[in-house]
């Protein structure tokens, strides 16, 4: 079970660094809007998924007042959170399966992929080495996203 461990400890980490790199979305919420810290969480916290916040933050930087550097930083941001997000729904949003020996062997997909006459259900995956390597790619990719956001917030004096 000692890899069932280590792989909930990176799952834990994965989640909390995207939860805390997609809460910097209030600073663009406030800074793209015009609106201060506090209102910006209030429509941050009412958008109740990550896309849709995500959303936001895009078609608000795409607006025509908003310097072209500007808008081309946040969009890579959060076209780069988004490419990310793929990864942390995955591992938010599977069941487990265990070899033998009690380790975790694959992951099964909670999804249904449904076509006019039949469907398909939870996709399954290998749990190895690669995968582990993903999803520390993940945490330090979302790390640095994390730093772009703060970046982003100083360099245009968004609110803090």
């Amino acid at each position: 079970m000692s890899k069932f461990k280590d792989l909930l400890l990176l799952i834990g980490q994965l989640n909390y660094t995207w939860t805390n790199t997609e809460s910097l979305l209030i600073h663009m919420i406030a800074g793209l809007a015009g609106v201060d810290k506090e209102t910006a969480i209030v429509i941050f916290l009412t958008l109740n998924t990550p896309r849709a916040r995500m959303d936001l933050v895009e078609r608000l930087a795409k607006m025509q007042r908003i310097e072209p550097s500007c808008r081309a930083e946040i969009l890579d941001a959060t076209r780069r959170l988004g490419d990310e997000a793929k990864l942390r729904n995955k591992y938010n949003h599977c069941i487990y399966s265990f070899d033998p020996a009690g380790e975790i062997a694959l992951t099964q997909s909670l999804r249904i992929f449904e076509s006019r006459d039949a469907i398909k259900y939870g996709k399954i995956e290998a749990l190895d080495e690669t995968e582990i390597n993903r999803i520390k790619s993940s945490i330090a990719s979302l790390a640095n996203i994390n730093r772009t956001f703060w970046e982003i917030t100083d360099r245009y004096k968004f609110p803090q």
